[in-house]
C-alpha cells in the first residue's frame, strides 16, 4: 500500500512542489542576507534591494516583458483584485461601466468583478462550449464602447482548455478597452508573451511554477504610470505605490529563480510532461467503462487531465487511494460541498461534477508512477461500485 511518507502527488495545478534549485536560492536571505530592501543604506539592506530586482528581471524575461512593467504581489488572487478592483475604481467616473469576463474563470476573479456593482459597474459573464472555450460571437456582442475591462483567463485550472487571449485582445482594444489575463495556471507550462497575446495586465503565481507559496506579479503595459491602478494597500510606496509593504525578499528570489528555470526547461519539459498525459489519459479511458475526458476536444495544457467517473463519487473514491494525492475541483474551493462552477459551465450535472477527478502532472512525475496510477484508480472504482452494489442490494 501507499503511505503519505511516499505520496505520487498528481494535484500540480492546486500547487507544485519548490524545485530543490529554488529552496537553496532562498535559504540565505532568511537568515544571512536578511536586509529590507527599503533600507537601502547599508549593505544587507542594498543586497536585498538588488536581489528584488534581478528577480524583477527574470520574471520579466519570463512573460518578453521589461522589469518596470512587473508588479510584485503575494499570489494571482491579489494580483487580480489588484488589476480588477484597481481599474475599476480608479476609473469610477468613467462612462465605461461594463466588464466582460466568462464563466469559467477562477473565483478570485469572478468576485472582485462582482463585487465593483456597488460603484454601477455591470459584469457580463460570457457562455462557453462543453470544452470550456469562450463563445466568441457572444465576446463580439458584449465587448462594446461602454467597456472598461475584459478579464479572461489563459488556462482554466481544472480542465485545461487554453484560451483565445490574442483574439479577445483584439475585439477588447478595437473599442478601447483595456484587456486583463489570469495566467496563473499557464505560467510554467506553455508559454506566455505578453506582446504575442497583447494583454494589458497579466496576473501569475510562483506556487503554480515550482516557486514559493505567497509571492506573485501583476504584469502591467508600460508600467502604472501608464495604466493606473488604484491600491489596494496604501503605506511605504513600494513597488511604484502600486502595491505598498515590506518586500518578501526570500519569495521574490525563489520566484525568480522559479522563472529562470522555465525559461530554460519548458521546451522538454511540456514535451515530456504532455507525452505522459496523453498515455495516462489512454490507458484510463481504456482500462475503465463509461468515463470521459473533459475538455477533450479543445487545445489543453499538456499536464492537466479531466475525468469524470459517472455514477462514482469523487470524494469518496479518494478514500480508496491513499497515497495519491488528486484533485475533486478548484484547490481553492475545497471544503464546500457544491459542486464545481466550471464543471457545471460546460454542461456537466451536479451528479457529473460531483463524479469528476482532476490529475495535473508536473516536473516530478515519473512514467513508472503514471502506470500505477491506472491499476490504483480502476481498483479504487471497482472497490467503490462494490460496496454501494452491497449497499443497494441490503436495503
Amino acid at each position: 500500500m501507499l503511505h503519505l511518507d511516499n505520496p505520487i502527488y498528481l494535484d500540480n495545478n492546486a500547487t507544485t512542489r519548490c524545485d530543490p534549485a529554488v529552496v537553496a536560492a532562498m535559504l540565505p536571505y532568511f537568515s544571512e542576507w536578511y536586509g529590507n530592501a527599503a533600507t537601502g543604506l547599508h549593505p544587507l539592506g542594498r543586497k536585498a534591494a538588488r536581489a528584488i530586482e534581478v528577480a524583477r528581471e527574470q520574471t520579466a524575461v519570463l512573460l518578453n516583458a521589461h522589469p518596470t512593467e512587473i508588479i510584485f504581489t503575494s499570489g494571482a488572487t491579489e494580483s487580480n483584485n489588484l488589476a480588477i478592483l484597481g481599474l475599476g475604481r480608479r476609473a469610477v467616473g468613467s462612462q465605461r461601466k461594463r466588464i466582460v469576463t466568462t464563466s469559467v474563470e477562477h473565483k478570485a476573479v469572478l468576485e472582485p468583478c462582482y463585487a465593483l456593482a456597488s460603484l454601477g459597474y455591470e459584469t457580463i459573464v460570457l457562455p462557453v462550449d462543453s470544452a470550456g472555450l469562450v463563445d466568441i460571437s457572444a465576446a463580439q456582442d458584449a465587448i462594446n464602447e461602454n467597456t472598461l475591462f475584459v478579464t479572461i483567463q489563459a488556462a482554466n485550472n481544472e480542465i485545461g482548455t487554453l484560451q483565445p487571449v490574442s483574439q479577445l485582445a483584439s475585439l477588447s482594444h478595437a473599442v478601447g478597452a483595456l484587456i486583463h489575463c489570469d495566467a496563473a495556471q499557464a505560467v510554467g507550462k506553455i508559454p506566455v508573451d505578453v506582446l504575442a497575446w497583447n494583454v494589458d495586465l497579466l496576473s501569475l503565481s510562483a506556487h503554480k511554477f515550482y516557486g514559493p507559496k505567497g509571492v506573485g506579479a501583476l504584469y502591467i503595459r508600460n508600467g502604472p504610470r501608464t495604466i493606473p491602478l488604484e491600491p489596494l494597500t496604501y503605506g511605504g510606496g513600494q513597488e511604484h505605490a502600486v502595491r505598498s509593504g515590506t518586500s518578501n525578499v526570500s519569495g521574490l528570489v525563489g520566484l525568480g529563480v522559479a522563472a529562470q528555470l522555465c525559461m530554460t526547461l519548458l521546451p522538454e519539459e511540456s514535451q515530456r510532461i504532455r507525452a505522459m498525459r496523453d498515455n495516462l489519459e489512454s490507458q484510463l479511458l481504456s482500462n475503465i467503462p463509461a468515463v470521459w475526458v473533459n475538455g477533450a476536444n479543445a487545445e489543453r495544457l499538456p499536464n492537466t487531465l479531466s475525468l469524470t467517473i459517472p455514477n462514482a463519487e469523487a470524494d469518496a473514491l479518494l478514500l480508496n487511494l491513499p497515497g495519491i494525492m488528486l484533485g475533486t475541483g478548484a484547490a481553492c474551493s475545497t471544503g464546500t460541498l457544491e459542486p464545481s462552477h466550471v464543471l457545471q459551465a460546460i454542461g456537466l450535472s451536479r451528479s457529473d461534477a460531483g463524479s469528476t477527478i482532476r490529475l495535473s502532472l508536473g516536473r516530478f512525475n515519473s512514467a513508472e508512477e503514471l502506470a500505477l496510477i491506472v491499476i490504483k484508480i480502476a481498483q479504487a472504482i471497482d472497490i467503490y461500485r462494490t460496496q454501494n452494489l452491497h449497499l443497494l442490494s441490503s436495503t
